[in-house]
């Protein structure tokens, strides 16, 4: 994390007051982050991920600032794992207002002759297909309550360009970029928004896991207008914006998130 990022706390204003929200891949990075900006807002956080001593150690830290949160171990490709996951949320805290999925994985960069379909399936079963899971069971779980709620995403700057070697990261992002505008439209009726939140390059430990050369970032960051590489908490005050009622009007669309890195222009 950089010394900047350490600096950077959301401000304490209670938007979510009581709200209960659930954080998927909650352990490290842009989810570790929402967590946390959640539960400084007044909202109660079931936070999930594979990794139980990650979500654990959030979910300590949530506690520790005088916050409410549930850590639970669950896997977004097991559609068993969603429903017991969301079984468990209303069970511990009577219901759900809000939804941020924020799991998934990177795949293999390589390009599309070196890839296998295997390591096209891993990345559409978590980035796609287990969003689209959570969305099913999440909606119905709005319903179930007459309730409304909300759901964000994290989806890409990829989902809108690419990179060399992309090609199965870059079709799960688009894909989930189409998805929302069709569930939008089917729930808005029913006080259900879902909108995607598309990151550009941020400084989160899966990042640093593909690119080992910290050197490698520099031309990303030299074509950010923002000069900088973007910080889980500049995600996460994003998420928590879309989830309070200052969003109440927007609804399936995809928001870049990236310091200005896609436009296409020359400074």
């Amino acid at each position: 994390m950089t010394q900047y990022a350490d600096s950077v706390q959301t401000p304490l204003r209670k938007r979510l007051q009581e709200k209960v929200v659930l954080v998927t891949g909650g352990g490290t990075g842009i989810g570790r982050a929402a967590v946390l900006a959640y539960a400084r807002e007044g909202a109660k956080v079931v936070l999930a991920g594979r990794r139980w001593a990650e979500i654990e150690a959030t979910r300590l830290d949530v506690i520790k600032e005088g916050g409410d949160a549930l850590a639970v171990v669950a896997d977004i490709t097991q559609e068993e794992d969603i429903r017991r996951l969301l079984a468990t949320v209303t069970a511990h805290y009577g219901r759900l207002d809000i939804a941020f999925n924020n799991a998934g994985i990177l795949g293999n960069f390589v390009p599309i002759h070196q890839q296998t379909s295997a390591d096209f399936d891993a990345v559409i079963a978590t980035n796609l297909r287990g969003v689209w899971l959570s969305i099913k069971y999440q909606v119905e779980t709005f319903l179930s309550q007459n309730s409304g709620g909300v759901i964000v995403n994290t989806s890409s700057w990829l989902a809108k360009g690419a990179l060399a070697g992309s090609s199965s990261y870059s079709a799960s992002k688009g894909a989930l970029d189409a998805l929302i505008r069709a569930v939008a439209l089917e729930y808005g009726e029913k006080a259900i928004r879902i909108n995607n939140i598309n990151p550009g390059i941020i400084d989160t430990p899966m990042a640093h896991s593909s690119i080992s050369d910290p050197s490698a970032f520099t031309p990303f960051i030299t074509h950010t207008p923002a000069q900088r590489l973007g910080l889980p908490e500049d995600i996460a005050d994003v998420a928590v914006w879309l989830s309070t009622d200052d969003a109440r009007f927007i609804t399936g669309q995809s928001l870049l998130v990236d310091g200005g890195y896609t436009i296409a222009g020359m400074r």
